[in-house]
């Protein structure tokens, strides 16, 4: 996968050209928060039924207008009721709130309840009366695993949670020391970074095609961000790229804190002439 398909996919460009990595919401994660939620709603909406059934035999209304009732419960519980707890909650809702993820627009802004309500009407067709088959299956077609009714409304679900950093650091591989002097490891998209770091401490883990046949695949991902490539194992050569750029951004951080400092004088003292009323 190239650098261009991780911006399409994972980045959002602002108006300032400033791209801001939003990653979204993996099919499980969206399934186990719709899951707690139409749990929720169901429940609501079984008793919003008991309860206007109890209301309507003590009033004698007629046996005719229960399916009305039933009917009109049916769309408070599991339409406007979603609507509004997202509305209200800007984006969050029992399940999200469990799961770490949020609904926002296509822009990464907050929805409002006119895309609240399109993703609720929409959701009762392909969730409530499919089970949830019709919300998979469109989910699995696209990049950010967005249902019918995020692509109707201009939504999708942004996974909010970041692990925690591992504490783990390594340097350059002594194999690599001596291409480290002379390589150029160019800044690389924040997803492959991340995918890169996450197989470095996952490797262990995998079986040896699975770890070979990722490193190779990350390996031919990164070269277009490096020169030279190192030659031989992909592996070795993801872990000194990785070891190597980190190394020369803290590099560069330091120096950025240096000229900082150097300047702090400058930048606190009063213009030349002007008096000190503090």
């Amino acid at each position: 996968m190239t650098s261009a398909a991780y911006d399409d996919e994972r980045e959002l460009l602002t108006g300032e050209a400033v791209a801001l990595d939003l990653r979204a919401s993996s099919i499980i994660v969206r399934m186990a928060g719709g899951a707690i939620d139409y749990l929720f709603y169901a429940v609501v909406t079984g008793l919003l039924v008991w309860l206007a059934f109890s209301s309507a035999a003590s009033l004698d209304i007629p046996e005719a207008l229960f399916a009305a009732i039933a009917i009109t419960c049916a769309v408070l519980g599991l339409v406007l009721l979603p609507a509004v707890v997202e509305t209200v909650s800007q984006g969050k809702s029992l399940g999200r709130l469990a799961l770490g993820d949020r609904i926002v627009r296509d822009d990464g802004g907050a929805i409002t309840f006119r895309h609240a309500f399109i993703r609720a009407l929409v959701g009762f067709i392909e969730i409530v009366m499919t089970l949830g088959g019709l919300a998979v299956i469109v989910a699995m077609l696209n990049a950010r695993a967005k249902r019918l009714g995020d692509l109707i409304a201009g939504t999708y679900s942004q996974y909010e949670r970041v692990p925690e950093p591992s504490s783990t650091v390594f340097g350059v591989p002594v194999p690599l020391l001596e291409w480290a002097t002379v390589a150029d490891v160019a800044r690389m998209p924040d997803p492959l970074s991340r995918r890169i770091a996450q197989f470095l401490r996952q490797a262990p883990g995998h079986t040896p095609a699975t770890r070979a046949r990722l490193a190779a695949l990350l390996a031919s991902d990164a070269a277009a961000f490096v020169s030279p490539m190192p030659e031989g194992d992909p592996e070795l050569a993801l872990a000194g790229i990785a070891a190597l750029r980190r190394n020369r951004e803290a590099i560069a951080l330091q120096l950025e804190r240096a000229r900082l400092n150097d300047l702090r004088p400058t930048l606190a003292a009063l213009p030349h002439g002007f008096p000190d009323r503090g």
